[in-house]
C-alpha cells in the first residue's frame, strides 16, 4: 500500500474544529432520508482538503455521507457544496456514475454550515495513479474504466438535464484563467509567486482557437472516484465542487496530469516504468478517449497541460491560504500548500516549451 493510500483511506474521529452536535442532524435526517433511524455515529473521512466530509451511520447500520462547507471566513465562489448537490442530482438520471442525493440544507444551525446528504457508495478508492493497491493484471482495465467515465460525462447533453445555466457556455479558458488569477491575487495570506504572475500574463494571450462546451468535473483524477469492489469500472464520481460548463479538453487534460507530474508533486507518475506497472502510456490513454469521443487527436495538449498546472497551483495556493488563516480542514494541508510554488514553476516550464517552438 502506498503512503497516500494509507494516509487518506477510511475514516477517523471527527476533528474538534469540525465537530457538531448529533441531535439537530438526527431530526433533519429523520425528515429527509427515508428509513432513517436515530441515534447516529459520526465519523470524518480522512481524504479531502476543501469540504469536510462525514460518514453517518444510523441505528439500522445504514450509512449516509454528509458534505459541508468548512467553518470560518470563505471566498464567495469557494466550497460550493450547493453546486455539487445540483450537478450530482441532475446527473442521477444519466449513465454518469454518481451517488444518489437526498437533500441540500442551508440552515446553518444544524451543523454550523451549509451541507448536503448523499448515499454512501461501497467500493474501492485508489489514492495513487499507479494503482499500487490493485493487482498488476487489472490496472489497465481500471485506467480504461476511468477513461470511460470521463468520456461519458463529456457526452451528456447538459441542456436536456436542466443544467443550461450551470455555467456560462463558451470562452472557458479565458474565464477560468481570470477566476484563478483573481482568487490568487485576492489571497494575500498565501503570498505572491513569480511564476504565477508570469502565467497570469501569458496564458490569456495564447489560448488555442476553437471552442466547445459540456459539463466538466474540474478535478477529475483517480482518487475522486469509487470503483466497483471487484470489477474495473467506476460506480461513483465524487468531489464536484469545481464542476461547471466548460471545455471538455480542459477537463480531460487535467486528468492526464497524472502522466506529466512526478510522484512527489501531486499524484503523478512521470518517470515510473508504466509498462512494468501494467499501466497504459499517455499516448494510449489519450487515444482511448479520442476513440470514445470521436476526436482525431488533441493538437494543443501542451497548452492545456500548462493551463491545468496553473489552475492546480491556484488550488494549492488556496489551500496554503487556509493554512495561513488557520481554517484548513486536513492535517496534511500544510504539505499540500507547500507544493504551490513548484507547481507554478512546472506550469511556467510547460509554457516556456511552447514559447520555444514559436
Amino acid at each position: 500500500m502506498s503512503e497516500r493510500q494509507e494516509r487518506f483511506s477510511g475514516v477517523m474521529p471527527v476533528r474538534e474544529a469540525l465537530a457538531f452536535e448529533a441531535g439537530p442532524l438526527e431530526a433533519y435526517m429523520a425528515e429527509h432520508v427515508e428509513g432513517f433511524r436515530a441515534p447516529i455515529e459520526i465519523e470524518q473521512f480522512r481524504g479531502g482538503q476543501s469540504n469536510p466530509t462525514y460518514r453517518i451511520t444510523d441505528a439500522n447500520g445504514r450509512r449516509t455521507v454528509l458534505r459541508r462547507k468548512p467553518p470560518g471566513k470563505l471566498f464567495k465562489s469557494a466550497h460550493a457544496v450547493d453546486r455539487e448537490y445540483r450537478v450530482m442530482t441532475a446527473l442521477g438520471d444519466t449513465d454518469v456514475p454518481v451517488p444518489r442525493t437526498y437533500a441540500l440544507c442551508d440552515d446553518e444551525s444544524i451543523t454550523g454550515s451549509v451541507f448536503f446528504l448523499m448515499d454512501f457508495v461501497e467500493g474501492r478508492i485508489f489514492w495513487d495513479p499507479e494503482l499500487s493497491s490493485a493487482e498488476k493484471g487489472e490496472r489497465a482495465d481500471l485506467m480504461d474504466g476511468m477513461n470511460e467515465a470521463i468520456a461519458r460525462l463529456h457526452g451528456v447533453d447538459y441542456q436536456a438535464i436542466g443544467l443550461g445555466d450551470y455555467g456560462r457556455p463558451g470562452n472557458y479558458f479565458a474565464r477560468q484563467i481570470s477566476r484563478w488569477s483573481r482568487q490568487y491575487l485576492e489571497d494575500e495570506a498565501a503570498g505572491r509567486i513569480d511564476a504565477m504572475d508570469r502565467l497570469i500574463e501569458w496564458l490569456p494571450e495564447n489560448i488555442p482557437p476553437g471552442d466547445e462546451c459540456g459539463i466538466v468535473h474540474g478535478d477529475f483524477r483517480i482518487d475522486n472516484m469509487i470503483f466497483h469492489p471487484t470489477e474495473p469500472h467506476v460506480i461513483a464520481i465524487l468531489d464536484w465542487e469545481l464542476s461547471t460548463l466548460g471545455h471538455p479538453l480542459a477537463d480531460f487534460s487535467y486528468n492526464c496530469l497524472q502522466y506529466r507530474l512526478a510522484p512527489h508533486m501531486f499524484s503523478g507518475m512521470a518517470g515510473l516504468d508504466l509498462q512494468a506497472l501494467g499501466i497504459p502510456s499517455e499516448k494510449e490513454y489519450v487515444a482511448a478517449y479520442c476513440r470514445r469521443t470521436g476526436r482525431d487527436g488533441i493538437p494543443d495538449m501542451d497548452y492545456y497541460i500548462a493551463f491545468n498546472l496553473f489552475r492546480l497551483a491556484g488550488i494549492l495556493h488556496g489551500i496554503l491560504g487556509r493554512v495561513k488563516r488557520g481554517t484548513a480542514t486536513s492535517k496534511y494541508a500544510e504539505m499540500q500548500g507547500a507544493l504551490t510554488e513548484p507547481m507554478a514553476a512546472a506550469a511556467w516550464a510547460e509554457a516556456e516549451k511552447i514559447i520555444g517552438k514559436t
